[in-house]
């Protein structure tokens, strides 16, 4: 019995393992697929496509310029007297204030020797008159009939002393403009830019005194995009200098060289030609009372100051606008339809650096993806987290979600 035992146990044994072995090898196990799940694994954030009236606004750039820009010069030489308190660089002055008095004396003395030489002309003129009289009643007095002839009234005479008094009297007056032009006076107001001379200098007519601009208004110069020529109306006006257009747009002119600070004015002309080397039409902007004169509120502005313009364009109706953000690589934008991603080809009419106007690809009433989106495909599976703003109250919690707050909740329970 024993030694049946020993040789048949082992071949038992050995049965068992060759069975086991050929179950593994016949019926491999096999992976339990999951279903794909038929819940939305992304949440986007959409705007409902609407048709609307809008204003456009077209940005551009450029530098501060003075209405008037002048260079002071004097008209008569001579040593400078006195100045103005307001002639320093940076000062204002109102028009026909003296900036600038020049020594009048040898112009006063000029003045004296012109009416001495009047006086004597006049004087000539009254003694060559009463030679005419005489003459007339010489020529009476000898019985003659006939009209005198000139020669013997004296005419040419009286003539020649008439243009003595003239010319004395035409002295006289350039004496007394040159005294008048030693006080130099403003010619409008403005602002001292420049300042060249002071107290005790002696100029002459070539010398430069200052260099000073007008305050009532300044100018600027702004390019305008080519695309942005069709949505502006813009002053104009034809050969006799009637105008075409009388649309004036307002600019929104800004600054942000210490704070941000803004001047409101309007285009008041259009340049006749393209800048040849930029290729772009130039428009000039006015800014009246640039620096708080009369409205002590406003900040001033300085001339050669770099600035951006906000210009007013034209309204436009019915027109489909959508936040730039939510454009791809400048052609396409995602759609929610039936709960899945569409993507859609869009042509773009203008565009500023915040929202685009479309032109073809998209209808009123379409359901625009804002939240931006990484490498999706088209068909992709959503929910809709917010409409226009508006929380979505119908989107339920993710699983990762509901996986958090029924731990939350056991804790809490077991607490």
């Amino acid at each position: 019995m024993n030694l049946l035992t020993k040789k048949i146990l082992p071949l038992v044994v050995l049965g068992a393992f060759i069975v086991i072995a050929y179950t593994v090898t016949s019926f491999p196990p096999s992976a339990k697929k999951a279903r794909p799940s038929n819940s939305p694994q992304l949440m986007v954030d959409v705007q409902t496509l609407m048709l609307k009236d809008l204003t456009l606004s077209l940005s551009s750039y450029g530098t501060v310029q003075p209405r008037t820009q002048s260079m002071l010069l004097p008209q008569v030489s001579g040593q400078i007297n006195a100045i103005s308190p307001n002639f320093h660089e940076g000062g204002f002055f109102k028009k026909g204030e003296v900036l600038v008095e020049i020594d009048d004396r040898d112009y006063q003395v000029e003045i004296k020797i012109a009416q001495a030489s009047l006086f004597t002309a006049k004087q000539a003129l009254s003694e060559e008159q009463a030679r005419v009289e005489q003459a007339l009643q010489d020529w009476q007095r000898l019985g003659n009939e006939d009209k005198a002839p000139d020669l013997v009234l004296r005419k040419p005479q009286l003539l020649a002393a008439q243009a003595t008094v003239l010319s004395a009297e035409a002295k006289l007056s350039k004496a007394k403009l040159a005294l008048e032009r030693t006080r130099i006076k403003a010619p409008y107001d403005g602002r001292i830019l420049n300042k060249y001379v002071d107290i005790g200098q002696v100029v002459s007519l070539s010398n430069q005194l200052a260099e000073i601009y007008a305050t009532d208004y300044v100018e600027i110069r702004l390019p305008l995009k080519n695309i942005d020529l069709p949505y502006i109306e813009l002053p104009e006006n034809d050969k006799n200098n009637n105008f075409i257009s009388q649309s004036y747009p307002k600019v929104s002119i800004f600054s942000e060289i210490s704070v941000k600070q803004e001047w409101l004015g309007h285009i008041v002309r259009t340049e006749g030609a393209f800048d040849q080397n930029a290729q772009q039409l130039y428009v000039v902007a006015q800014v009246d009372d640039p620096y708080g004169i009369t409205d002590r509120n406003t900040m001033p502005i300085k001339i050669g100051q770099y600035v951006s313009a906000s210009i007013q364009g034209r309204t436009l109706h019915n027109v489909l606008a959508i936040p730039n953000s939510a454009i791809y690589q400048g052609s396409y934008v995602y759609l929610v339809e039936n709960n899945r991603l569409i993507r859609k080809e869009l042509s773009i009419a203008w565009q500023n650096e915040t929202f685009s106007i479309i032109t073809s690809g998209l209808k009123e009433n379409q359901h625009l993806v804002l939240t931006p989106l990484g490498q999706v495909t088209s068909g992709t599976l959503v929910s809709i987290s917010s409409i226009d703003g508006v929380v979505n109250k119908k989107v339920g919690l993710t699983k990762s979600e509901r996986l958090a707050k029924k731990d939350n909740k056991a804790n809490g329970e077991s607490k």
